[in-house]
């Protein structure tokens, strides 16, 4: 079958509609030189089986972190995630409905949305949280542009120690030229409170802190910079791992007026890059200004409970120059695996999930000293940390052939992560693979 299954008296009717003589003429705007001119060069055409029996073979050249051991985090991690929570997502109901453009009839994905937007709430410890975001830094990124437009201001204090994708993503919100980043240089691993502090004034709309931060390090002087920025007339934004709120103090008891972070540990597999989930959570006073839609619990002319689109402050509902955000979607089916996620998981589940992680990465460090390797910093971590390595490539390469996906490569060390998936067996494996590179 054709691509597009028009016959050629289709083909020949719809270009006299339109008024052109051939279908190249719909191509006459591209310049001739950059015309590829001849058949593309594809493959005879093959039987369903044959192709099936190809694509598995393309896909069997991909390394999927289900085939082995995956160190691998730095923003993306491989948690377990239940199998009910695939199950349900299957529901046609479900992976259907793409967006309530019509909520009075989309009661079903109104309510799955309402209660992500809860349990989002009572993870950050914040007021209100919205209908999600594209991935963790769109999110960031849009806390930025609220907090420019809340304050009046210009100067985001961006810390070295934010992921450095999430810091792209800020750049390039920033070409429009309402935000002016101010880089804030780390200290051993964490954002130099001083140089924090000290960069605060009253032109600073907000400062960024990511706890952990992109190097798997708690952020220590999160109090001292909290009362700084406050003091100055600006706003805290931080973002988030949502498993580590399982242990961590939430971003609300930090006095955190925007809380963000990416979604993709709940209950959203790796996906080779996505699609993911970033969450957007805010304190009541900025409602109104919070990105994309917030759904709300109403009762209907009948007095039964029923919901609806509260607040959308984005311009394809109001007026462009009114309008907070650009944004024109959610990522519903993905905050939909992080709510049965978190529903499966329950408040203690997440807690345990977090004690894991927490307690691996602590063995694992434990196992690297006594192989001889030292962390390239010495502060408190999550689940995840940087060791030294003289040659983190190479190191990457000699535990790839051992069978185990290392870490992300730093300058001088390898950032490894540790979910609750790994067991003590799979991190004596790293450490003989690790240790016996650093005795070389």
């Amino acid at each position: 079958m054709n691509y597009v299954p028009n016959p050629p008296w289709v083909v020949r009717e719809m270009l006299d509609t339109i008024g052109i003589k051939s279908m190249e003429d719909l191509f006459a705007d591209i310049p001739e030189a950059v015309k590829l001119n001849r058949e593309l060069n594809l493959p005879r055409p093959e039987s369903e089986m044959e192709l099936r029996r190809d694509l598995a073979a393309l896909a069997a050249r991909n390394l999927a972190a289900d085939d082995r051991p995956c160190f691998l985090g730095a923003g993306a991690y491989d948690h377990y995630i239940p199998a009910v929570v695939e199950h349900l997502l299957l529901r046609s109901e479900f992976y259907t409905a793409y967006t309530p453009y019509q909520p009075e009839l989309s009661q079903g994905i109104l309510q799955s949305i309402f209660e992500y937007q809860t349990m989002i709430a009572n993870l950050t410890g914040m007021d209100l949280a919205n209908a999600s975001m594209y991935d963790g830094g769109s999110a960031l990124a849009e806390a930025c542009a609220l907090a420019c437009d809340t304050t009046r201001r210009r100067k985001i204090l961006l810390p070295e120690t934010v992921h450095p994708a999430y810091r792209q993503v800020i750049q390039t919100y920033a070409m429009g030229g309402k935000m002016e980043i101010v880089p804030v240089p780390g200290d051993e691993g964490i954002a130099d409170p001083e140089a924090v502090t000290s960069r605060i004034d009253k032109q600073t709309a907000a400062v960024v802190i990511q706890h952990p931060n992109f190097y798997g390090n708690l952020e220590t002087e999160l109090r001292r910079i909290e009362q700084a920025v406050h003091g100055a007339g600006g706003l805290l934004i931080m973002a988030v791992d949502p498993i580590s709120l399982g242990l961590l103090k939430p971003p609300g008891e930090w006095g955190a007026d925007i809380a963000v972070g990416e979604g993709q540990p709940l209950g959203n597999p790796l996906s080779f890059g996505g699609p993911y989930l970033g969450f957007f959570a805010a304190t009541e006073k900025l409602m109104r200004r919070v990105p994309g839609r917030l759904v709300g619990e109403t009762v209907d002319r009948d007095g039964n409970r029923a919901f609806v689109l509260t607040l959308q402050a984005r311009e394809q509902h109001i007026r462009r120059e009114k309008a907070g955000s650009n944004i024109c979607s959610n990522e519903a089916l993905c905050a939909l695996a992080a709510t049965i996620y978190l529903t499966v998981v329950g408040k203690e589940g997440l807690k345990e999930i977090a004690r894991r992680c927490h307690g691996l990465a602590c063995y694992a460090r434990q196992q690297l000293e006594k192989a001889g390797l030292k962390l390239k910093y010495r502060k408190p971590f999550f689940k995840e940390f940087a060791v030294a390595i003289g040659d983190p490539q190479a190191a990457n390469a000699a535990l790839l052939k051992e069978g185990i996906i290392g870490g992300y490569e730093l300058e001088g060390a390898l950032l490894l992560a540790f979910t609750e998936k790994r067991t003590r067996a799979e991190i004596d494996r790293l450490v003989s693979v690790l240790g016996g590179i650093a005795h070389e």
